[in-house]
């Protein structure tokens, strides 16, 4: 009997010692989840990612780079967790920025400005340029062999919203080749994204489109690319990464790991085949065929539409403020050290 005692005793407390253990596991692997997302570091221990909500103005190959930087991992690397939202215009971009409901904004500079102008005192800031060319084309709804820009006369284009900078650079294109925009009739009332289905749909003789749109018209049978906004309008500064002055204050060494990020994303699309590219960022957009993406990354490879570094150059931006006077949007040059700097696009190049 005493030795049956022995027993039960011996077997609850190997039961309590499995339970022990247990809970000893669970408790420490709540310890290292807690606090956000965690990597590993290069000593082999974890490090606590910092969150950042990037609302971009839209979803397009045309931003390689930073896909790039996002699939392969840069970002966790410079110890971020990205969120990436698409606002669908810069509009809706810069109003998650300064809401608060970004932390970080992709679009067109031209934004930057217009709350500068707007008297804002925690107004947005400019801190590493994407892109150096136009990302549209434009399509036609026939076969144009030898298209010049003087055909727009007496036509219809589905074309973008006033103040943006599609539309700003298809008027600055305009003017470069001595057309008046009351030469032909712009239909800006369609909403962003939107207009590659009003196209097939039977509106316009022609529309002003991003990838893979373009391409999908023609595939489709739709459309045809006939000339290209980014060739045809030279070196612009189309799209840069912006935060609010505030922000950039508080947590400079989060913008400097997201530019450092964005820098390796950069480096890769210039040292590698868009075939590489487009297997890479395949998975933003998984319901294109992975043989278009290819087709479209080379196409805003040759036309060299990424910088070699993110770097947002006052020649740049005087440029930039020359477009929007044009354009009836901006009355005074607006000072570039306000809404511009260079220091963590420069950092990350060294």
């Amino acid at each position: 009997m005493e030795k049956l005692k022995r027993k039960s005793v011996v077997a609850v407390l190997a039961v309590l010692a499995v339970v022990v253990l247990v809970v000893v596991v669970a408790l420490h692997q709540k310890g290292e989840n807690a606090g956000g997302s965690q990597a590993g570091d290069k000593s082999g221990g974890r490090k606590e990612l910092t969150h950042v909500v990037l609302n971009e103005v839209a979803h397009s190959i045309f931003y390689s780079p930073m896909y790039v930087a996002i699939e392969n991992g840069y970002f966790a690397e410079e110890g971020i967790d990205i969120e990436l939202v698409t606002g669908y215009g810069a509009d809706k971009t810069m109003a998650a920025v300064l809401s608060g409901e970004a932390e970080v904004g992709f679009m067109g500079a031209e934004a930057s400005l217009y709350t500068y102008v707007g008297d804002m005192e925690d107004y947005v800031v400019n801190f590493a340029q994407l892109t150096q060319r136009a990302g549209n084309f434009l399509v036609s709804r026939e076969p144009i062999d030898n298209f010049t820009w003087d055909m727009l006369k007496g036509t219809e284009v589905l074309g973008g919203r006033a103040g943006g900078m599609p539309e700003m650079v298809f008027e600055y294109i305009l003017s470069k080749n001595n057309i008046d925009k009351s030469e032909l009739s712009i239909d800006q009332s369609i909403d962003f994204g939107s207009t590659a289905a009003a196209f097939s749909g039977g509106q316009g003789d022609f529309t002003l489109e991003f990838e893979p749109h373009a391409t999908a018209l023609e595939e489709k049978g739709d459309g045809y690319v006939v000339a290209s906004l980014g060739e045809a309008s030279g070196y612009v500064p189309y799209t840069s990464f912006s935060a609010k002055k505030s922000y950039i204050a508080e947590n400079p060494e989060v913008i400097q790991a997201f530019t450092n990020a964005l820098q390796k994303g950069m480096e890769y699309c210039n040292a590698h085949t868009s075939k590489e590219i487009a297997e890479i960022i395949s998975p933003q957009f998984a319901e294109t065929e992975l043989t278009t993406i290819e087709t479209i990354v080379e196409r805003y490879k040759v036309q060299e539409t990424w910088k070699n570094d993110l770097v947002f150059t006052e020649d740049a931006f005087v440029l930039l403020e020359n477009i929007l006077m044009d354009a009836g949007e901006l009355e005074e040059m607006l000072p570039y050290e306000d809404l511009v700097t260079v220091e963590f696009a420069e950092k990350a190049v060294q």
